[in-house]
């Protein structure tokens, strides 16, 4: 047992502050910190009609160090207001190297958060408890309040918490993993949040299934871990959220469609929760009073380090979305409904029939869009779709990224980003990125795209791409649409310019309502 000690944090540094509002890649609707470091959503939830958002924050530096934990809060999900920040790492203590991410729950009306305390290199399980505006937080005294890993394990690490209420008992699941193995998800047990014991681990991974670094390997470590329920026409399934971790190859995120039965958890299927590997991490669930299952995940960066310190921040929180049950049993996901609410100036295009090398410039432009198309692909034919484009398509100084919708002979579909020309700085991440989209019996896909300066998140038939595109031209606002094979039919293709999420010379909500 320690006592609690509390730091003090302050404010970013108004000089970084202003070097990362004038960054034109820094986002201005997705939610990012006011300079400094982001990364995890954290503490994610709805309390007394006001969502709160915590994540993890380096107020001092665009590097991860003594981490500890910022704070916004919503009234609709969308627009944010910049909170004092809640937890800051002891000046001695289980935490003084940082507040590592973690979960807010009701104790019986008092707002508890279970985190990841961090001291002498290696991550425990503490507690602190909150104010009833959620703006003021004391760690308890029992902190570790889980004083060390799992007896017997050699475990690869042990972080980050997922706790819920189950049968008058609270539960926990850790993320770590069994060296030699693979990740797990370790369960425990408590009656009053100090005191746990443990249960064993709740589902263990396989390491070796797989090839490492690749996008469906579950890696040797599970970071985030999130257990929760969805049903869909009266069938339910347990889902088990994970994101795959092992230090210099990979980190991607997972999830199992399983059964949560006992003390087990018995998995059935595996999928990816986001074609963009690692530019939507570390995500968090919770769900909404509406019965909503919403999701947050971290929109990493794709530049260099020294980019981002000369910038002054680092690190976007994705925009809310609404995770469901898929008809094939698989998740799908879609901006939540509130990210309408930013919509402006609205462009209705006149569908029509694309052939086989055509190419048409779409009216809109600007770097802060959400654009809606509608498009039926034979067998054979693809779609091709350029944002941020600047010059023309064969011009070696121009810059575009490319999202291609390619239906091969046999019907499958596949989404590919390609970032080859997305910016003219050869430093940035260009990696390409691609998955499989469900398939509906005509060749129809839904697409959606959301351009936020640097910022994309994609969503097709309700399969998520996300990733970071950093163009050095000012004029990369264009769209164009073509088919670079067969024939594809756009039946609708609506486009808005979106507001600023909030105004960035004074930290305050965007003035504006829809």
């Amino acid at each position: 047992m320690s006592e609690p000690t509390v730091g003090t944090a302050r404010r970013a540094d108004d000089r970084m502050v202003e070097r990362a509002q004038a960054d034109p890649h820094r986002p201005r609707f997705h939610f990012v910190s006011p300079a400094g470091w982001l990364n995890d959503p954290n503490g994610l939830g709805l309390w007394d009609g006001t969502y709160h958002l915590f994540y993890q924050y380096n107020p001092y530096s665009p590097v991860h160090d003594r981490i500890h934990w910022g704070h916004a809060t919503s009234t609709d999900l969308v627009r944010w207001t910049d909170e004092p920040v809640a937890l800051v790492p002891g000046e001695t203590g289980p935490d003084v190297e940082g507040c590592w991410s973690g979960v807010l729950v009701d104790d019986g009306g008092t707002p508890t958060i279970v985190y990841s305390g961090r001291h002498d290199g290696r991550e425990l399980p503490c507690v602190a408890t909150g104010s009833s505006d959620l703006r003021a937080w004391t760690p308890v005294e029992e902190n570790p309040v889980i004083a060390a890993t799992p007896p017997g394990v050699d475990v690869t690490a042990f972080r980050d918490h997922c706790v819920w209420r189950e049968d008058g008992r609270w539960r926990q699941l850790v993320g770590s993993g069994i060296r030699g193995r693979g990740g797990a998800a370790f369960l425990y047990d408590s009656t009053d949040l100090r005191s746990w014991e443990y249960v064993g681990p709740l589902v263990v991974g396989d390491a070796s299934i797989g090839e490492a670094g690749e996008p469906d390997w579950t890696g040797t470590m599970w970071e985030c871990v999130d257990l929760f329920r969805l049903t869909a026409q009266d069938a339910a399934r347990d889902v088990l959220v994970f994101s795959a971790w092992d230090e210099g190859v990979t980190h991607h995120p997972l999830y199992w469609i399983g059964a949560y039965e006992g003390d087990v958890f018995t998995p059935h299927r595996l999928g990816r929760l986001d074609y963009g590997g690692r530019h939507f991490y570390a995500p968090q669930t919770f769900q909404d009073v509406q019965g909503r299952r919403l999701v947050f995940g971290w929109l990493q960066e794709g530049r260099p380090d020294a980019a981002s310190l000369l910038a002054g921040w680092s690190g976007v929180m994705s925009l809310p979305r609404h995770v469901t049950l898929a008809p094939d049993g698989t998740l799908a996901q879609e901006p939540a409904a509130e990210v309408s609410l930013l919509r402006r100036g609205g462009i209705r295009t006149v569908p029509g029939r694309l052939s086989a090398g055509e190419r048409r410039v779409v009216a809109i432009t600007g770097d802060q869009l959400d654009l809606e198309i509608d498009v039926v692909l034979t067998a054979g034919s693809s779609l091709e779709l350029d944002v941020r484009a600047a010059g023309p398509v064969d011009d070696a100084a121009g810059e575009r990224t490319r999202l291609l919708l390619e239906r091969d002979g046999g019907g499958a579909i596949m989404l590919r980003l390609d970032r080859s020309r997305s910016s003219l700085d050869a430093a940035v991440d260009a990696t390409p990125r691609s998955g499989e989209v469900p398939t509906e019996p005509d060749g129809a896909v839904r697409l959606r795209v959301i351009v936020d300066h640097s910022a994309l998140e994609v969503f097709a038939n309700g399969r998520p791409l996300t990733a970071r595109i950093y163009p050095t031209r000012p004029d990369a606002t264009g769209v164009e649409l073509a088919a670079s094979s067969g024939a594809v039919t756009v039946t609708r293709l609506e486009s808005w310019h979106m507001a600023d999420a909030w105004d960035h010379r004074s930290r305050e909500l965007w003035p504006g309502t829809p």
